[in-house]
């Protein structure tokens, strides 16, 4: 085996760790844990494995630049030209710009589970943010292992590994659906997609609401976030189930705006005949017609906090997991 490691590539397929993990290691930097570097130290002497200069070298600058990546698992169809992403990739510029960083963008579709370490190998960045854990979350929770400077968008569970910040989705589902009740609704339907953590969440956070409820009828609707796709796999549903709701909650604004529109082609009325509730608050919920009831999320200071996370991070510091309150926005669509 010794004769075989004679790169850091060779040692770190060895450890079981990205290169770019064994070069930090060897090169006694903080982002990698003591335990990681510990470990790949202790192989490297096992082996008689001495870096070259360029490897000893290689982390030595900082690139002033900071990698955010949108992985997209879940719903191969959605383009970063989705509202939400746009909100919060714009909030994350001007956090970045103002303290010295670019912003590199990546929309990734992973077929492997290597999409992250490839990313991180490449070593054009400081560090990264990932939008969305999408159905990532091992993959994330594996490099979170042995690389510091990662800090992901999204839903909080118990055990993850991963630094992340985003709204406690399950109250927000919570709140969105006690809303609907509250309004009368007794047959309410949940659109989204929930092989990503945040929507499960907010389906768990709906469920929740009805729980004590032997009145209320709640249907879970796999709805894509593309708006092209997902105002057919609404027509769809309409068309095909016995429960004609009379509420809808939507895991997003732009699922919950598309809905409108085709319940409007059907001739049904919003909020007449049917109560909408969105997710996100963004701009185009505010000036929809009608405007659109929905659960905020306080993008510009999650992006902050996503910010500090990082540049902590990428300073040698750990840190917690942030869990911001969602709140309800209510407006006339309900």
């Amino acid at each position: 085996m010794a004769g075989k490691i004679r790169t850091i590539y060779d040692l770190a397929e060895l450890a079981g760790v990205s290169a770019a993990t064994v070069s930090r290691a060897l090169a006694g930097k903080s982002v990698v844990s003591s335990k990681t570097s510990e470990r790949i130290r202790k192989l490297a002497e096992k082996h008689d494995f001495k870096p070259s200069a360029l490897a000893r070298n290689l982390r030595t600058k900082q690139r002033g630049a900071i990698g955010v990546v949108v992985p997209l698992g879940h719903d191969r169809g959605q383009h970063l030209s989705d509202p939400f992403f746009m909100t919060l990739i714009g909030n994350l510029a001007d956090e970045l710009t103002e303290r010295g960083f670019d912003l590199m963008l990546s929309r990734v579709i992973p077929s492997q589970d290597n999409w992250l370490s490839k990313l991180i190998d490449a070593d054009r960045v400081d560090g990264f943010i990932v939008i969305g854990q999408s159905d990532q979350s091992e993959v994330l929770d594996r490099i979170a292992g042995e690389y510091l400077p990662l800090v992901a968008w999204g839903g909080f569970v118990q055990g993850q590994i991963h630094c992340s910040v985003g709204t406690d989705n399950f109250l927000g589902g919570r709140l969105a659906t006690q809303h609907l009740i509250e309004r009368g609704c007794r047959r309410i339907v949940f659109l989204g997609n929930t092989q990503a953590i945040e929507p499960s969440l907010r389906l768990e956070g709906a469920k929740a609401a009805i729980r004590s409820r032997d009145d209320i009828v709640l249907v879970d609707t796999p709805t894509h976030f593309d708006a092209h796709v997902s105002g057919s796999d609404i027509d769809a549903f309409l068309s095909r189930t016995d429960v004609q709701p009379d509420g809808i909650f939507a895991a997003s604004d732009l699922i919950a705006l598309t809905a409108i529109q085709v319940l409007a082609n059907r001739g049904v009325s919003v909020p007449g005949d049917v109560k909408v509730v969105g997710y996100d608050d963004l701009y185009l919920a505010r000036t929809s017609a009608p405007p659109l009831s929905t659960v905020r999320q306080n993008i510009a200071v999650g992006a902050t906090h996503l910010v500090d996370s990082l540049l902590k991070r990428i300073a040698g510091e750990m840190t917690g997991s942030v869990i911001l309150n969602p709140e309800l926005i209510i407006r006339s669509s309900t």
